[in-house]
């Protein structure tokens, strides 16, 4: 019933904001592109601005504006981006009117900003559960090993929760890391970790803009419940040719960037790749007395080519592709035999991106996008065994092979349309072609020259599927009071003669009160055709991206969100409460006793239908400005699961694994000299919800005797998730010198993760100690729960360098 008022509002309010964009007079616009005048950088997000009307307009993802004003209108536009010198032209418009605008740096503004890098105050945007993170902050946090992070950044912010000690994952508002879209350059990555989840695949070198929405979802987003990651690649410098880079103790990185053809064609290249399978190399070999190898590595490749077609038409060729390798290889010889085993892990994905801007007319922007990306991993685990008997020698060979993966070709029309100041409407539809490869599992048996078995146990055909999705929203403003923006998204999805549809409502109000208080609210739907089967843990790629199918359901969402923003002190300080509650349907899950590698098909492995709930109430403090920047967030939350009629925790509902009612986090920077900057963070979170043993039944004995059947014991577990880890927290510190040279500048960086060396648990297990009571004949056992942790206190130490 809610969702049929909503949608209704939706539609009449896109009614309303369609007739008042009727212009009633005759009007001229001014547009153009905002420009960095050193790099040629599009600014994004820029204020655009008449003081003396009270009209205004940002700038978009590809730093294209446009305002109109009635026929003859004297105006003083005022162009304004943090950390850049104003600009104010005035202009009398007889015409429609070309105006881009180049903004220098300012020299003295060298503040970072926290959330937004507009001068756009938190209480005069519509949106709500929005932050935005510039990439210069993000690289003054201290890092695990100083390899800067910008999912691990994210983590710090209320709403947003990592899985366990050092992982990369996202669990936003309860959701779990299979429901955030995250986009690189408007193409989806499947897999953001890298090292089992310990490290992010984003090269910050790379990286201009990164924006997490986690609540209120404007209409142009969707495909995920929880959250919406939208990171922007730099358009690489169009002025001159310059570079930076890093050499850390595991990793190294480089990037350079540069003109083609000066302020028409630029590019940019980055790369990373650790080292730590060449520094393991001389101690694995020793320990195997040279018989065994085997490493551990990482890279990533970041490439975009940006070119000017014309002052309306731009193209942009942007590319990611990165891949984890785990292997080893062992060996024994003797004088009669010799065995050989090997085993190696890989995953990867491969991202790419053709996008062609064009300005039909100064009020109407398109942005066409073609992408294909793909994302595999693959298991192998091999032996050889030569032996010689009686003279006679004999050979076998066993390998298996295990695949999985996704494969997506897409295409998009994006429209930004500005009828009026007071408008901003955006529209676009897309398509996908997914093909899914869930699994398959080869063993082949080699005896002598005779293949004795070549078969694939487990085999999931490809599954091919198409999603579509058509969208309109416009944000808009009724008076000096109130600003809504309502939206619809609509979305299909076939797959094996099934078409699932879904009409997606969204709206976001915001209200201002007195002394300028922005009360705002938001209701959002939210459709997701693709499911992560995880077997949870420490994140090993074992997990399956599956389809819904006509056996396997979509899951869907439901969010509403109520909240209070202001900004004081000259739009230094921004403070946010906000309360939200969210449910999800169509969830699944392993049933009892399944995992990722048997030869049960996947669809007979999981459970359907489950249903989340998830409400809470989050709290942000933030300075953007000066030396001293920082923030403080807290979230009060709780999470559960039910899937009812099933095994799992008999149909009853149970706290969801990264359940936390507590999280905290406190993130402080200071420029303590030009040359001397210092940062820290202190993180605390409820420990996770985990499953123990309530009772244990003692195996019944033979003969009187217990000897032998200590691991017989029957265990009652009851209800599920009923336990908590230790509680979480950990203080990270860091410490950076600048020094100018003669080809540019460069930074050491200390940092220490970990500085109390807080013994954070990273899993538990159960084990049992006894002893053995000879009097008796009985044993005398006690169970216990031991923890195993990860990180003790880290120091690193990087060096940083720009040309």
């Amino acid at each position: 019933m809610l969702k049929k008022y909503v949608t209704f509002i939706v539609i009449a309010l896109c009614a309303i904001a369609s007739a008042q964009a009727q212009p009633k007079k005759l009007r001229y616009t001014v547009s153009g592109y905002l420009k960095n005048a050193q790099s040629g950088e599009a600014l994004i997000g820029a204020n655009i601005y008449d003081f003396s009307k009270k009209m205004g307009t940002t700038s978009n993802t590809y730093g294209f504006y446009s305002i109109s004003f009635e026929a003859g209108t004297k105006a003083s536009l005022t162009f304004s981006y943090t950390g850049y010198q104003k600009q104010t032209k005035d202009i009398e418009l007889t015409q429609n009117m070309a105006l881009d605008i180049e903004m220098q740096p300012s020299t003295e503004l060298k503040e970072v900003v926290i959330t937004a890098e507009t001068a756009q105050k938190i209480e005069e945007r519509t949106s709500m559960s929005v932050v935005e993170i510039p990439i210069e902050q993000i690289k003054k946090i201290p890092a695990l090993m100083g390899e800067v992070d910008i999912i691990k950044v994210l983590q710090l912010l209320p709403g947003v929760q990592s899985g366990g000690e050092g992982q990369s994952g996202l669990y936003v508002r309860g959701g779990g890391p299979d429901q955030n879209l995250i986009l690189l350059d408007g193409v989806p990555v499947y897999n953001a970790s890298h090292l089992f989840g310990f490290f992010s695949v984003f090269n910050a070198d790379a990286i201009s803009d990164v924006t997490l929405t986690k609540g209120g979802f404007p209409a142009r987003y969707g495909g995920r419940l929880s959250s919406v990651i939208d990171i922007k690649m730099k358009e690489g410098n169009q002025k001159k040719f310059s570079g930076s880079g890093s050499l850390g103790l595991i990793a190294s990185k480089i990037a350079l960037e540069g003109p083609i053809i000066k302020d028409k064609t630029s590019f940019i290249v980055s790369a990373r790749r650790t080292y730590i399978d060449v520094l393991a190399q001389p101690f694995i070999l020793a320990a195997s007395q040279g018989q065994g190898t085997g490493g551990y590595y990482f890279y990533d490749v970041n490439a975009k080519i940006n070119h000017r077609i014309g002052p309306k038409d731009r193209l942009y060729l942007s590319m990611y592709t990165g891949k984890d390798k785990f292997y080893a290889k062992a060996k024994e010889t003797n004088a009669f035999s010799t065995s050989e085993v090997n085993f190696g892990l890989g995953w990867g994905n491969l991202t790419s991106a053709l996008r062609w801007n064009h300005q039909f007319s100064p009020k109407l922007f398109a942005n066409t996008t073609a992408t294909y990306s793909k994302y595999g991993f693959g298991v192998s685990a091999g032996t050889k065994d030569q032996f010689t008997q009686n003279g006679v020698t004999q050979k076998s060979e066993y390998n298996l092979i295990y695949n999985s993966g996704i494969n997506d070709l897409a295409a998009k029309i994006d429209f930004d349309y500005l009828p009026l100041p007071n408008h901003f409407v955006r529209f676009g539809a897309s398509a996908i072609k997914h093909r899914f490869k869930p699994e398959a599992t080869d063993f082949k048996a080699v005896e002598g020259t005779q293949t004795i078995i070549d078969t694939t146990f487990t085999a999931s055909l490809p599954i091919d599927a198409i999603e579509t999705a058509i969208y309109v929203e416009d944000d808009f403003k009724i008076g000096e009071k109130l600003k809504i923006n309502p939206g619809l998204h609509f979305s299909t999805f076939t797959v094996r003669g099934t078409t699932y549809k879904a009409l997606q409502p969204r709206l976001a109000v915001n209200y201002m009160l007195p002394k300028s208080i922005a009360l705002k609210a938001s209701y959002a739907e939210m459709q997701q055709y693709i499911h992560l089967l995880s077997n949870g843990g420490i994140g090993l790629p074992t997990d399956l991206w599956l389809p819904a199918t006509d056996r396997v359901k979509p899951m869907r969402s439901q969010q509403v969100a109520l909240g209070l923003a202001k900004s004081f002190y000259d739009n230094k300080f921004e403070i946010s409460i906000e309360g939200y509650y969210k449910r999800m349907n169509g969830l699944i899950e392993y049933k009892n006793g399944s995992n990722a590698i048997s030869s049960v098909n996947w669809e007979d492995k999981v459970e359907t239908g489950g249903v989340g709930q998830s409400r809470g109430l989050e709290f942000f403090l933030q300075k953007k400005t000066g030396k001293t920047t920082g923030w403080i967030g807290y979230t009060l939350a709780k999470t559960d699961r039910q899937f009812v009629g099933t095994e799992i925790n008999d149909g009853k509902v149970y706290a969801y694994r990264y359940d936390r009612r507590h999280d905290v986090s406190v993130v402080w920077t200071q420029e303590i000299t030009k040359k001397i900057d210092f940062a820290a963070t202190w993180v605390y979170g409820t420990g996770n919800a985990v499953t123990f043993p309530l009772q244990i039944y003692r195996a019944a004995p033979i003969n009187g005797d217990f000897r032998g059947f200590f691991d017989s014991d029957l265990e009652y577990y009851g209800q599920r998730n009923s336990f908590r880890m230790a509680a979480y927290h950990r203080l990270d510190l860091g410490i950076s010198f600048k020094k100018e040279t003669r080809w540019g500048e460069r930074t050491w960086n200390v940092s220490v993760y970990n500085a109390y060396g807080r013994a954070n648990p990273y899993f538990i297990y159960l084990a049992s100690e006894y002893n053995y009571n000879t009097g008796t004949n009985a044993p005398e056992i006690t169970r216990v729960a031991k923890q195993i942790s990860l990180f003790p206190l880290i120091p690193s130490v990087s060096y940083n360098f720009k040309f």
